[in-house]
């Protein structure tokens, strides 16, 4: 031992440039421990047991049609409540007393209920709205009616007790001898006037007149229904309606000669409809395979373009004259390899509560309105068909040298004038147009992103609309509901507050319910009127049980982007135990756009990627990036266009850059990344791009590699050429970066995950990146899901657990727990009783 001391003296003083190479410790000091992850804290905030902390945080109301009124219904820790709120007395009243309600179920039901659980379910009111129906389910057992074998153990179902409610005297009767109606069939498209249905079986078309589908209703393998063919010439990838693409090898032969969809869409007198039908017989197979399921595992096709192949589907628009049983394919051609969409005309707000709502076409009973897109979606033309002659004609062109983006247009009186949504002057704006496509004026203008229209106000002409960044002092994503004149003038803001506002309008355009929050602030529901002036407040979110776990809400903040000039909004997280004095690793959530930026704006109840990550022991922010989110200018959304794998990444890491030079609590030398998806993609681009700064990543479901990744989303986003020969053929042409070109540059610790099963982003994907960093001699961690989609379905949990553990390992320095958490355990969101799952204490 005397002389193991000496000896380790000897070392210590040996050589100073040693010592400031590799440091060594006397007897006397103390090696720092690493931190410990906070699994406890961690599952405090799982999505089970979230559920039993938050309720209801927005009104959803149900319009009714005969005056401005609307129902809703809202839970908080007391229970749940159902509200009638009548807009024009200024009234708001609870529907039931139900405690008195509980007591009259509990006599009829002989199941015990009270006022905080009462099982109330599909309320309906009636047509003269003086009473409403619901339903409850009872712990008693009944046969299904339909079933012939009535030992199966599927023969029974829990019986259903049907009320009547009279809303003045609040007298409730029971319907004797009640039977649930089958759900409608979601094959079947109704006409308008109810007279018939159309759906597609062996990929034909197919219809039913009334009777006969009331039939099949109540029992589809009724031999006495009657069903007429109308097409004869469908085949597989090239049906009219559905053909079972993504279906298994078994269920296609199970259910070809089932009755499927068509998705028909009719006109208003229900004397015509149309059809979208896609020929993608040339188009390339694409698979993944199904080794969890009973049995031998299944091998699901499905048809897959990726950017740059030729084999494009093709698309029609067929027009049927249902009383003539004829039809007529369109001359709709304009562009090589063109997409076409046909809009449907826009849903009313009171017939939400409606079983039966018609696909009825964007126009009229002589006019349709669709669109068609060139391949490289640079050229889109807003067209009509005129029913009378079977022409099509081009009414509005839009065209730009990155990729259009159009927003069904609105029609005024009956297409008399067109209010059509464009950035053709760099930012999203609505424009008015003639009937016949001559533009009269820009309705609003400036430097903000108008959305979507909410109503047209066709006899004062005023357009209600939403739009971000019209307030100057406020974060430019906040959302606002406003009103304008057709001629532009009058704009005003109608929910004022320095939130992100989601608006319910009713049809007549008299009222609306606001829902607005911010990250950090508690939702509240208010009803104005049309002119913005606050009618009564309606809910504030109860999140006492949420604050008493320990929850604390996170932080806006905002930065520069690597250019030094563009602003870019974050979100940031920290423990819910955070102490200013330590330093924390830091992970950035990303998702890249460009269809959005994973940065939430309002109060969320999910908290799993950030607010629940950061319990472990970090500091995880969200933020933008140039090429992000298309609710900014044309310049910002289009930033990324030609070089889809690395134009966010200076943006992410000058965001950590900027927050670690301003927080002394974030450790700039401990940074994590991590994705889904695009995030996916991202988080390991990054971990390749900046091999020195991202030090951890976790990418999951990651299109790595985007020349297999589908046509749509790859060839818009970053660019597809079309080149035209001297012939005038007309090809294009496509090349893009891929994460797995980087593999060589790998040098932290990365954790790749995808499902094998996930028909969006397809495994290989995932697989090619695997390939080649195991070819460079790369150490990572794979992990798949077996049977998962690309939302991973029922693993989320697992999965969010082993991204913890790989940054607790490599970013905290955490080795010592994993192993010893039990990740059903941590989660248990049931009672012990005997039925809640696996996963016990040890």
């Amino acid at each position: 031992m005397k002389k193991l001391y000496f000896l380790l003296i000897l070392i210590t003083v040996f050589s100073s440039a040693t010592y400031a190479q590799t440091k060594t410790y006397t007897i006397t000091e103390k090696i720092a421990e690493a931190p410990k992850a906070n699994y406890q804290l961690a599952s405090r905030f799982s999505p089970g047991k979230m559920r039993k902390m938050v309720f209801s945080t927005a009104v959803d109301p149900h319009w009714l049609k005969l005056s401005n009124r609307f129902w809703y219904m809202y839970e908080t820790p007391g229970g749940k409540e159902w509200y009638m709120v009548d807009a024009t007395l200024r009234t708001k009243k609870k529907i039931f007393n139900t405690s008195d309600l509980a007591a009259e179920i509990t006599n009829i039901v002989r199941d015990p209920f009270d006022a905080q659980h009462l099982p109330i379910d599909n309320i309906k009111f009636s047509k003269d709205e003086k009473s409403l129906s619901f339903e409850v389910k009872s712990t008693v057992d009944e046969t299904k009616p339909d079933r012939k074998d009535k030992k199966a153990a599927d023969s029974l179902q829990k019986k259903i007790f049907y009320f009547n409610y009279d809303l003045a005297t609040s007298k409730l009767t029971e319907v004797p001898n009640y039977t649930k109606p089958k759900a409608k069939p979601s094959w079947g498209s109704v006409a308008p006037d109810s007279s018939a249905v159309i759906f597609s079986r062996k990929y034909n078309l197919y219809w039913m007149d009334k009777a006969n589908y009331l039939k099949a209703v109540k029992n589809e393998e009724d031999s006495t229904i009657v069903e007429h063919q109308l097409t004869k010439d469908g085949v597989k990838f090239y049906s009219y309606g559905s053909d079972g693409d993504g279906e298994n090898n078994e269920e296609v032969i199970k259910n070809d000669k089932k009755r499927r969809r068509a998705g028909v869409m009719w006109s208003p007198d229900a004397k015509y409809f149309v059809l979208n039908r896609e020929d993608s017989r040339k188009v390339k197979d694409l698979w993944v395979i199904n080794s969890t399921g009973a049995g031998r595992p299944t091998l699901e096709t499905y048809k897959y373009q990726m950017p740059g192949e030729k084999e494009s589907p093709i698309d029609e628009i067929l027009l049927f004259n249902f009383a003539a049983k004829t039809f007529k394919k369109l001359n709709i051609s304009a562009f090589k390899d063109q997409t076409v969409s046909l809009w449907l005309a826009p849903a009313l707000n009171k017939d939400r509560d409606n079983e039966f709502r018609p696909s009825i076409w964007l126009g009229n009973n002589s006019k349709i309105y669709f669109s068609r897109t060139s391949r490289d979606l640079k050229r889109v033309d807003i067209c009509t068909i005129d029913i009378n002659t079977n022409t099509v004609a081009p009414l509005i062109d839009e065209r730009f040298n990155t990729y259009v983006e159009i927003n069904r247009p609105g029609l005024v009186n009956d297409g008399q004038e067109i209010i059509h949504w464009s950035e053709r002057d760099g930012w999203g704006h609505f424009y008015l147009f003639d009937g016949k496509g001559k533009l009269k004026n820009q309705i609003d203008k400036g430097s903000f992103h108008a959305t979507d229209i909410v109503k047209i106000d066709e006899k004062n002409r005023v357009l209600y609309f939403t739009a971000n960044g019209v307030e100057g002092k406020e974060d430019p994503y906040y959302l606002h509901l406003y009103r304008i004149n057709f001629d532009g003038s009058g704009m005003k803001l109608l929910n004022n507050g320095d939130f992100d506002h989601a608006v319910n309008m009713n049809d007549e355009g008299r009222y609306f319910v606001d829902n607005f929050s911010r990250v950090n602030t508690v939702p509240k529901s208010v009803l104005y009127d049309n002119s913005g002036i606050k009618v009564m407040d309606l809910e504030t979110a109860d999140l006492s049980l949420l604050m008493a776990a320990g929850y604390k809400f996170p932080e806006p903040f905002k930065v520069k982007a690597d250019d030094g000039v563009t602003d870019l909004y974050g979100v940031m997280y920290k423990p819910f135990d955070f102490d200013p004095s330590k330093k924390y690793p830091i992970i950035e959530y990303v998702y890249p756009g460009p269809q959005t930026e994973a940065v939430n704006k309002s109060f969320t109840k999910s908290l799993d990627n950030t607010d629940r990550l950061a319990q472990f022991g970090y500091i995880v922010i969200s933020v933008g990036n140039r090429g992000g989110n298309p609710a900014r200018s044309k310049w910002y959304h289009t930033y990324g266009y030609g070089n889809l794998r690395d134009y966010g990444l200076a943006d992410k890491k000058a965001a950590i850059e900027q927050l670690a030079d301003k927080y002394s609590f974030i450790d700039g030398n401990k940074t994590g990344i991590t994705g889904h998806s695009g995030g996916g993609f991202m988080s390991t681009a990054a971990m390749l791009v900046y091999p020195d700064f991202f030090k951890v990543a976790v990418s999951k479901a990651g299109n790595h590699d985007n020349s297999i990744y589908n046509r749509w989303w790859s060839e818009k986003h970053h660019g597809v050429k079309e080149i035209v020969s001297a012939k005038g053929d007309t090809t294009f042409k496509y090349s893009i970066d891929k994460n797995p070109d980087l593999a060589n540059n790998l040098k932290g610790h990365l954790m790749i995950m995808t499902g094998d099963m996930d028909n969006n982003v397809n495994p290989a994907n995932t697989i090619r990146l695997a390939n080649q960093l195991m070819k460079a001699g790369k150490r990572f961690e794979f992990v798949l899901l077996p049977g998962q989609r690309h939302g991973f379905g029922d693993f989320t949990e697992y999965a969010f657990y082993k991204l913890a553990d790989h940054f607790n390992k490599y970013l905290l320095g955490d080795f010592s727990q994993p192993d010893n958490i039990d990740m059903l355990e941590m989660d248990r969101d049931k009672e012990l009783n005997g039925k809640s799952g696996g996963g016990g204490a040890n």
